[in-house]
């Protein structure tokens, strides 16, 4: 198993549980504890966990908590993500094969979706988002894989090789936090397989993003800031602007 992966997967044990021995790892990971030690200090210099004796646990501070249910997402910052839909949906073409992740303020951007942008050609991942697509009458394609319950997001193995086979004109994806040091992150794993692989196929590639998710790390780490630009309605750090391309919208 490579590095990478340990750390997801040790990050990923701390997420649920807050702290953890190096043999409880061990055994998680498949791996010596040796291993699992080196791996803690790595991950401890690199900010994401405190060493403790025989063990670790996560840096409360750092990570931010669990993902809440779509119904509560969409009830949060609405006129700013509605905002932020409004933007990101006027920058669709028709023609384009675009891809829209799941999340709260991707579905501000299908519902903000009117005049050229219908005759754009759509896949996404999101259930809510898939059905409104189609009650707009766009053209619409969803992979395969399970839906989890509290997103709605279609995730697994074979909705990830449903994405590797399209080509995207233009991405826009939602994030759970956003970190000079750590990027793009999310709390799924899964989920950022599928992030990743939309943001790999992209010519043009956004994050749709409110005030509330900078300065925030969660367990999965999607991509640098330089890899896409960010759609928000406040900026809280100029020093965001050196890393990646910022568009700040008006709350509505």
């Amino acid at each position: 198993m490579i590095a990478e992966r340990r750390y997801e997967l040790i990050l990923d044990v701390l997420h649920r549980q807050r702290s953890a021995t190096v043999q409880q790892l061990a055994r998680e990971l498949g791996t010596s504890e040796s291993t699992v030690r080196r791996d803690l200090i790595e991950l401890d210099r690199q900010g994401w966990l405190s060493r403790v004796h025989g063990g670790a646990a996560l840096k409360r501070q750092s990570l931010s908590a669990g993902e809440p249910d779509m119904d509560t997402k969409q009830a949060l910052f609405l006129p700013e993500k509605q905002a932020i839909g409004k933007y990101a949906a006027g920058m669709i073409r028709r023609g384009e094969v675009v891809f829209i992740d799941a999340g709260s303020t991707t579905l501000q951007l299908v519902n903000a979706i009117a005049g050229e942008a219908l005759g754009a050609v759509y896949v996404t991942n999101g259930m809510p988002h898939a059905r409104l697509l189609c009650r707009r009458g766009c053209t619409v394609y969803v992979p395969s894989g399970q839906v989890l319950q509290r997103t709605e997001a279609i995730v697994g193995v074979s909705a990830l090789s449903c994405l590797n086979g399209y080509n995207f004109t233009k991405a826009f994806l939602g994030v759970n936090g956003i970190s000079p040091d750590h990027g793009f992150t999310t709390p799924g794993i899964e989920e950022r397989e599928l992030k990743r692989a939309a943001v790999q196929n992209a010519g043009e590639c956004w994050f749709l993003a409110d005030e509330s998710k900078f300065d925030q790390v969660c367990t999965a780490q999607i991509c640098a800031l330089s890899r896409a630009g960010i759609i928000t309605n406040r900026l809280p750090s100029p020093a965001y602007r050196s890393r990646t391309t910022i568009q700040e919208v008006e709350a509505l």
